[in-house]
């Protein structure tokens, strides 16, 4: 398969994502991420506007005073490096309070696909709660120390201002990417490092898929419902090349 198709593969599986929540048998199992999703989003962008202010001073004492003249663009590095720390909570909170509810629908989106009864009872995903944040916990240590990295590369003259935040966009798309795949991934057991490895044999589709899921993120309304959109079309791309 050409990259070209790849990346359409990617496109078809975001989308089919937003059929999918529309299902009959899965709305229910969508109100839940849903309603956690807005939780958490309001929380954080409540605390932004009210801690804003402190944690740009914060940010700018740790310029010297000869590089004042650099204030614009050192206010406007510091925002978007707090905006960047805010996405990465967001992001890694949702998943990890929301990961039972989010596995459910992976395993209800898999059943409407496939016609076999899986053990999707919510007994089954409370005895399974400890499995689920460990795994969750795991998606954390992985991509923490990355973006720790980048973020103090992002400090070197040329290349943080001009490589490091390309790599941060494409590392933050597959980052997205695993997030979502791995449910269903997850809900067969199957370990995170080969669940990784196993995406890359289709890095492009896989890459397509977790851009347009990062970029749905930032717009207004529509990240209130993306985390279901990107479960049921990850699990769509599980049923079709992974299972």
């Amino acid at each position: 398969m050409s990259i070209y198709q790849e990346i359409l593969e990617g496109i078809h599986y975001f989308r089919t994502g937003w059929n999918l929540i529309l299902r009959r048998g899965l709305r229910r199992f969508v109100v839940m991420p849903i309603l956690l999703n807005i939780l958490f989003l309001i929380s954080l962008i409540w605390i932004f506007f009210n801690q804003i202010d402190h944690q740009v001073e914060a940010f700018m004492s740790i310029f010297p005073d000869w590089l004042n003249w650099l204030n614009h663009i050192i206010v406007f590095l510091a925002i978007s490096v707090i905006l960047f720390i805010y996405y990465f909570i967001f992001n890694s909170l949702s998943g990890f309070f929301a990961a039972p509810f989010n596995g459910l629908l992976s395993e209800k989106v898999e059943e409407i696909l496939t016609g076999q009864k899986l053990d999707a009872s919510l007994m089954s995903v409370i005895k399974d709660f400890p499995r689920t944040f460990k795994r969750e916990w795991l998606k954390i240590k992985h991509i923490l120390p990355r973006i720790i990295l980048l973020f103090f590369l992002g400090f070197i003259p040329f290349i943080g201002q001009f490589i490091i935040p390309i790599i941060i966009f494409v590392f933050a798309a597959w980052s997205q990417a695993i997030q979502y795949c791995d449910y269903p991934f997850d809900n067969h057991k199957i370990p995170f490092f080969t669940m990784k490895n196993t995406l890359k044999k289709k890095t492009y589709a896989t890459l397509s898929f977790g851009m347009l899921i990062m970029i749905c993120t930032f717009i207004p309304f529509i990240n209130f419902v993306i985390i279901p959109v990107a479960i049921c079309g990850a699990t769509a791309m599980w049923v079709d090349n992974y299972r």
